[in-house]
């Protein structure tokens, strides 16, 4: 097996898939403060997460996806949303967005931050980091 270089991330893209654009996109546009667009490509709606076009290594993002092959899901792997820079102003706005917090703020260590996990608009669970 090749090694991941220390300057590369594991995790180069993720999708949580939907099954109402609309309803996903409020969701998310209103718990992380945010502008997302929508798109189809290949038959599939595609609702990016910001991310920088700057080219630089290091960097991930993700979108919201609608398809045949995509099913959201409580029970599949966990994604990590940037919560920076205050983790409890994104908690705050899940309940009143239409989502559900499963695991309030919760710190991991005083070196890496706080944690929260919370299922979304369409039923995926999906969590939260920050620092604070």
């Amino acid at each position: 097996m090749e090694k991941i270089s220390p300057n590369t991330n594991a995790l180069n893209w993720f999708e949580i898939p939907v099954e109402d654009t609309a309803r996903a996109k409020k969701f998310y546009e209103t718990i992380l403060d945010v502008e997302m667009q929508t798109q189809d490509m290949m038959g599939i709606e595609m609702t990016f997460l910001p991310y920088d076009m700057s080219g630089q290594s290091g960097k991930v993002s993700g979108a919201l996806v609608k398809g045949d092959m995509y099913k959201p899901s409580a029970d599949g792997a966990v994604v990590y949303l940037n919560a920076n820079p205050s983790i409890q102003t994104v908690i705050d706005k899940i309940e009143g967005a239409g989502g559900q917090v499963i695991m309030p703020r919760k710190q991991i260590t005083e070196e890496i931050g706080y944690m929260a996990l919370f299922i979304d608009s369409e039923g995926n669970r999906v969590a939260l980091h920050a620092g604070n």
